[in-house]
C-alpha cells in the first residue's frame, strides 16, 4: 500500500475515533495536517478544503455546542465527505 493510501486509511480510522471520542480534536488535527504524501497527491483545492475544516473543528472544541457557530456533528460529517472524494480522487 502506498504511503497516500496509508495516510488516507490512518485519517478515516483517526475520524471514527474522534467520533467515539477515543481521539481529541487536536490530535486528529495534527494527523491530518501531516499527512503530507496524501494532500500532494491531491489537487490544491483539497488542501485548503481540509485546513478550512481542521480550523472551524478546532474552534468548535474551544466551546461548548451551543455557544459555537460550528456544529461539530456537520464538520465530522463534512470531513467524512472530504474523505470520500480524496478517496475518488486518488483512484482516477
Amino acid at each position: 500500500m502506498s504511503t497516500t493510501h496509508t495516510e488516507l486509511t490512518a485519517l478515516r480510522a483517526g475520524l471514527q475515533a474522534l467520533r467515539s471520542g477515543s481521539l481529541r480534536v487536536h490530535d486528529f488535527s495534527a494527523q491530518a495536517r501531516r499527512s503530507q504524501a496524501l494532500l500532494g497527491a491531491l489537487p490544491a483545492r483539497y488542501s485548503e478544503v481540509l485546513l478550512g475544516l481542521l480550523d472551524r473543528l478546532e474552534s468548535s472544541a474551544l466551546f461548548a455546542e451551543e455557544s459555537c457557530s460550528f456544529s461539530q456533528v456537520d464538520l465530522l460529517d463534512s470531513l467524512q465527505m472530504w474523505l470520500d472524494k480524496a478517496q475518488a480522487q486518488l483512484e482516477r
